[in-house]
């Protein structure tokens, strides 16, 4: 075995955390190593994740727009989907961000090593590379594995008929039918792309709603969306089983109402979340403490193992790139006594899901707020009322504020239409500034846009609407 190498940090994992860990470090001088078991960086977001499913959904509705060109004036005919198109092209755009990922990782002297790495006391790992196991040394250690997706009681994932995102993304042809369980995030955008794809989607909720993080008018809305563009939809449906078809596989679900009904589809899709990915990294020969799977961490993402943090997805918070990003730059102006570095603020982050429509959120939802004690004041405006939205000729959905009643604090906002995971990027501004619904009224918005719908919103809430 080789001598140790001695590092200021070492991180385990490249994706949207362990690669901003190891820049951030990089940057305030600390002598940095990122360990990676796979032979590219970028993670699952980069690879099997955030940015390709982007792309199928930028295809998804480019072929949406095309099909309406007609009311525009634009006539287009012979419209089809290229799928071997569409996978060269996903293959491009991962590749050129993952040799981006490894430029700045070169560019701010961050070292690097293949393999997979384990911890095996306070401040040493253990790397198995190809060439052998490979000791490293270091003051501070960041966990940045990552998740994977997880399964339901009778719902065995294969990897041919029955798939994660993973699969799903790199099909070797459209499928025909799709089942998708789970109508969070990732759910509702796979059935979204697809049925825009032309496959015939079949999307089962357990919970009472879609998008059940996100406030109940958005899950509405969105219901509403998917049932008019014929997505079969259902929720408060409970999955008993799946068994093999003579093409595909067989859905077997109870609904609300106690029925129980049966579906073929060609491929099913398991989305109802992710589990942290932290076996056999030598957790357990540490003092770090798990909750359900999570690496239990303070304020600052430091273990109750001191030296040790983690990050991301196999931390309690929301699984999402940027917060990955947040805390990992957290936790390295932690651990280089950067004056700078202050807790996050999770009530502050954003989510964005990139269905059609897309939906943007940060802050407290209307139920959340009043759960919590808030008088609250609430304000929509309709796309329907935005000359912008109506000139794209798409016009579905809502900005909704959220406010208190007695300070007129800004609590949340809400986008359900064109262009919401764009938008939502001034709320959290806003949230983050200490805004009032008064304040965000008061900011003028060039017009005609979309985010004069924002300020709409927020003079709705004031009781001083202009256009509704």
């Amino acid at each position: 075995m080789a001598n140790p190498i001695n590092y200021d940090v070492a991180i385990l994992g490249s994706g949207p955390g362990g690669y901003v860990a190891a820049i951030r470090a990089g940057q305030l001088g600390l002598k940095t190593l990122v360990i990676e078991k796979d032979p590219h960086f970028g993670g699952t977001c980069l690879h099997v994740g955030c940015i390709p499913s982007k792309v199928f959904l930028h295809t998804a509705e480019l072929l949406d727009q095309v099909r309406q060109a007609g009311v525009h004036g634009v006539v287009v005919e012979g419209i089809r989907l290229d799928w071997a198109a569409l996978l060269k092209r996903k293959a491009r755009i991962i590749k050129k961000n993952a040799g981006g990922v490894a430029f700045l990782l070169r560019k701010n002297n961050v070292e690097t090593l293949t393999g997979f790495g384990r911890i095996v006391s306070p401040g040493k790992l253990e790397v198995e590379t190809a060439e052998g196991a490979q000791p490293v040394s270091a003051k501070a250690i960041i966990v940045a594995t990552g998740s994977e997706p997880r399964s339901i009681p009778g719902v065995v994932i294969d990897g041919q008929n029955i798939v994660t995102n993973t699969e799903m993304l790199d099909l070797p042809s459209r499928p025909q039918s799709l089942g998708v369980i789970g109508a969070g995030a990732v759910g509702v955008e796979f059935a979204s792309m697809f049925q825009s794809f032309g496959t015939k989607v079949t999307l089962i909720e357990a919970l009472p709603r879609l998008v059940p993080v996100e406030d109940e008018e958005v899950s509405a809305i969105l219901l509403e969306s998917f049932q008019k563009r014929g997505i079969e939809t259902m929720v408060g449906t409970r999955v008993e089983g799946v068994s093999e078809a003579e093409e595909g596989v067989t859905v077997r679900f109870t609904q609300a109402d106690g029925t129980t009904e049966e579906r073929n589809v060609t491929k099913l899709l398991v989305a109802v979340g992710r589990k942290s990915r932290t076996d056999g990294i030598g957790l357990e020969l540490t003092a770090v403490e798990l909750d359900r799977g999570n690496v239990v961490v303070d304020e600052y993402m430091e273990t109750a193992a001191r030296g040790i943090y983690a990050i991301g997805d196999v931390v309690a918070t929301q699984q999402l790139a940027h917060v990955a990003s947040a805390e990992a730059i957290l936790a390295v102006e932690r651990i280089a006594g950067h004056a700078a570095a202050r807790p996050l603020n999770y009530t502050h982050m954003p989510g964005a899901t990139y269905c059609r429509p897309e939906i943007g959120s940060v802050g407290l939802t209307e139920a959340a707020a009043k759960e919590q004690g808030y008088d609250v004041k609430v304000g929509r405006f309709p796309f329907a009322a935005s000359a912008k939205a109506t000139i794209l000729g798409d016009n579905e959905g809502f900005v909704k504020v959220v406010s208190d009643a007695k300070y007129d604090e800004l609590l949340g906002v809400h986008i359900i239409g064109p262009h919401a995971t764009g938008l939502i990027a001034e709320a959290v501004v806003a949230l983050e500034h200490e805004a009032t619904a008064e304040s965000l009224m008061r900011t003028v918005h060039a017009h005609p846009t979309l985010s004069e719908a924002v300020a709409e919103a927020a003079h709705v809430a004031v009781e001083m609407s202009i256009h509704v």
